[in-house]
């Protein structure tokens, strides 16, 4: 007994293998890997800077050459799973070039063009030596800045399966999020986030799904200091590479993967992970909690106190109380409703029916604090759950074997490697002679593993 204490309590081993074609280095047979990368569309790419009119879609020698070189690292990486953002989906020779390549070389692939005919879109390929498609999903937003999402049923078939009796399925999804050009566009990004887990969510009820593995792929347009990672790690996924580099939430800057066109470089691109074991808050709760810490941020960024701020709130009340209509026109002036981006009317009377924990239609001071100011939510058990889980998660497959199946098994994955390129991202410095996009190439190699049920 005291042994196998000793070892659940060790720490996950990660394979540091080294910053090149990872997936073909890989020792154990079992193991898939993931690429996310956005590939720099050529009617975006300025050829220079000051020129605000050329752009390298006007001369195809120069986009074609480009697109070469990332094929060539794609096919040498040879990733079970490749996520491509600003996919050229509006040039056919382009298109034929990828589908041709890729599809020799083993993939199915999978494209989907932003609406409106914005030219750019998504494509997402697997490789058919490890997995059979068992449904392919669009998810088209219709709202600010025309973005889409594609969500891939797989089944997973590894050489050496785990157990004949495990249904070994998962989910992949590959998105690129609007640029937060103001802060009025960051709710819009938490909303796409929202929409896509929302239908991840009906997608799993709709076909009767047990837990599966969710993968998470794709540029999000935000770092780890904004609300969109924390709405995701309160839904219990886990960014793949700082699992592997073992880097907490707030290590924010030892790495970067793009360099946006205002020439600030940030961590963008991410491979998130959500094991069927992990606990997750209601998705409601997740959103709401999302939408008011954005709240407490606008107030604070109005330099307000916590006394001043339910001060604002409470305005328009003749008591120590915050009311609806305060509520709702303190989102307006903070640019949280009353345009094309905002709050609907629906999701204000949400957040406040949340807000409202006694119900009696109006927020004292105390609700103030527990749901704006410093809220507590069900963190307690949410840190317990997580810990709990992550502990399961973190067990090698023999660990597993050794506690006699007394649970209901399901498989998960761990991570075993991630790595960026080019690699003097990791170190969180953009090198001057990086050509191939203006984003970096994040790799990750997943393990299969057998895991009880949270």
């Amino acid at each position: 007994m005291g042994r196998k204490k000793s070892r659940l309590m060790t720490k996950p081993k990660i394979s540091r293998i080294g910053s090149y074609a990872i997936a073909s280095s890989i020792a154990e047979p079992n193991s898939i890997s993931c690429t996310t990368f956005n590939i720099l569309a050529p009617i975006y790419k300025r050829l220079n800077k000051e020129d605000q009119i050329s752009r390298e879609s006007d001369i195809r020698p120069y986009w074609w050459k480009r697109n070469h070189k990332i094929l060539n690292w794609l096919l040498c990486e040879r990733s079970s799973i490749i996520c491509l953002q600003e996919f050229w989906v509006g040039n056919e020779e382009l298109v034929n070039m990828y589908e041709k390549r890729l599809g020799n070389a083993g993939y199915i692939n999978f494209k989907l063009a932003r609406t409106n005919n914005r030219g750019d879109g998504l494509l997402t390929s697997v490789h058919k030596d490890h997995f059979r498609v068992l449904n392919h999903r669009e998810l088209l937003f219709n709202d600010i800045g025309d973005r889409v999402a594609q969500l891939l049923h797989v089944e997973y078939f590894p050489p050496h399966c785990l157990s004949n009796d495990v249904h070994q399925e998962m989910l992949i999804v590959n998105t690129h999020l609007l640029f937060p050009h103001d802060s009025s566009f960051c709710l819009v990004r938490l909303n796409q986030v929202y929409k896509i887990l929302q239908y991840v969510e009906s997608y799993q009820e709709e076909h009767k799904l047990n837990p599966l593995p969710i993968i998470l792929c794709g540029d999000w347009n935000g770092s780890k200091r904004g609300h969109i990672y924390k709405f995701l790690r309160s839904q219990g996924f886990a960014s793949a590479y700082d699992t592997a580099h073992q880097y907490t939430d707030a290590d924010e800057q030892k790495w970067v993967s793009h360099i946006n066109h205002r020439g600030n470089i940030c961590g963008v691109d991410f491979i998130w992970l959500l094991n069927p074991n992990r606990y997750r808050k209601l998705l409601k709760t997740s959103w709401s909690e999302a939408v008011f810490s954005m709240f407490k941020y606008l107030l604070r960024r109005a330099s307000l106190t916590e006394d001043d701020a339910f001060a604002f709130l409470k305005a328009d009340s003749e008591g120590d109380y915050i009311t609806y209509s305060g509520f709702c026109e303190a989102s307006r002036q903070l640019n949280l409703t009353g345009h094309p981006r905002g709050l609907s009317l629906e999701e204000l009377r949400d957040l406040w029916v949340q807000a409202d924990i006694d119900g009696n239609r109006v927020l004292d001071y105390k609700e103030f604090q527990q749901r704006i100011w410093n809220p507590t939510w069900s963190e307690k058990r949410e840190i317990e759950k997580s810990s709990s889980s992550s502990s399961n998660s973190n067990k090698e497959p023999e660990e597993e074997e050794e506690n006699g199946n007394k649970e209901e098994q399901v498989v998960g994955f761990s991570v075993k490697n991630a790595v960026l390129f080019p690699t003097e991202v990791e170190k969180g410095t953009w090198p001057e002679n990086y050509s191939l996009s203006d984003h970096a190439r994040l790799t990750v190699v997943f393990s299969p593993l057998r895991m009880p049920h949270a």
